[in-house]
């Protein structure tokens, strides 16, 4: 049976997060005479990934995100005004239009078949409305619910009462959450009782201890469980 409501989260599942934040902090390490790129990159990444994850478990979000610039570059032997890079990062941000190949297309073919499209992410409110708007994704969407709105990330069931304040006819047999981080996308799919799709093209190995709905590769494989083909 085809299903009603798909929520997708953005980055890396419909947006290509990656190639924008690897431009703009490429560009930040070279602004602050880094040269090691490779190794500037590497450094930024482990120190982003460990405090999105104190968010994800209920950390407050603006100081860890203003520490994370200043972390990273002391590891690198530079000392930087935190704040200041993390409002030009999420200036460089809000500019990063790059969707993932296919990813426009797919929404369309969703919303002619009549699928009832919601957004759900973890992230900067300005940032993932603006970069929502420039890669011409808003239109396809009826809601946009953004953990820094909500006041919970994913994989907080709290993230998903919106949603379904907004949709009472939503429920587990009828909707799939769709995302490319287990952590968060998946492990909240759970936590709301929604079944789920791990969207995982670079076919990475699953390290946790649970299991999501269904897997895919690719967005032809996305879009046969979500129609039903």
């Amino acid at each position: 049976m085809a299903k009603q409501y798909a929520i997708f989260d953005l980055d890396d599942t419909l947006l290509d997060f990656t190639r924008g934040e690897a431009e703009s902090i490429t560009k930040l390490l070279k602004q602050c005479g880094i040269t090691d790129i490779q190794r500037g990159l590497k450094t930024y990444t482990q120190v982003n990934l460990q405090a999105w994850q104190q968010i994800e478990q209920g950390a407050a979000r603006e100081p860890l995100l203003e520490q994370r610039f200043t972390q990273a570059f002391n590891k690198l032997g530079v000392t930087v005004d935190g704040a200041a890079l993390e409002q030009q990062y999420s200036q460089m941000l809000d500019h990063s239009y790059y969707t993932l190949q296919g990813a426009p297309q797919l929404l369309r073919q969703l919303q002619q078949a009549g699928v009832h499209l919601i957004v759900g992410t973890n992230g900067v409110k300005s940032t993932q409305l603006n970069r929502l708007a420039g890669a011409g994704l808003t239109p396809y969407f009826e809601q946009v619910v953004i953990s820094e709105d909500v006041g919970y990330a994913k994989p907080d069931e709290r993230f998903f009462t919106p949603i379904f304040k907004q949709h009472p006819a939503l429920t587990k047999a009828n909707t799939l959450m769709i995302g490319d981080r287990l952590q968060s996308d998946i492990l909240g799919a759970r936590h709301a009782n929604l079944d789920n799709v791990w969207f995982n093209p670079h076919h990475r190995v699953n390290q946790e201890g649970y299991q999501p709905t269904y897997e895919v590769d690719d967005f032809d494989g996305l879009r046969q469980l979500l129609l039903a083909e």
